[in-house]
């Protein structure tokens, strides 16, 4: 189900992302949740849940990667 706000959002991804990637990921995801809302959208059986899952962690990485070495989430360099 959509996210109203980042306090909405599940444990893993508010203890491992900061706040702007957060607020990319909840966008990410509830855009992704109203787009795939029918199933003939998504590739084989996949769950809307799973779709929007993907779709937000997506959206995370284009933003952020995590480092290697210290396992914290970092802004790209452009």
């Amino acid at each position: 189900m959509p996210y109203k706000k980042i306090g909405d959002l599940p444990g893993t991804v508010q203890k491992n992302l900061p706040v702007h990637a957060q607020e990319i990921f909840l966008e990410a995801f509830n855009s992704a949740w109203d787009q795939y809302a029918d199933p003939d959208r998504r590739r084989g059986s996949e769950s809307r849940e799973e779709v929007a899952f993907r779709v937000a962690w997506a959206a995370v990485e284009k933003v952020y990667a995590k480092n290697e070495k210290t396992g914290i989430w970092e802004k790209r360099r452009k």
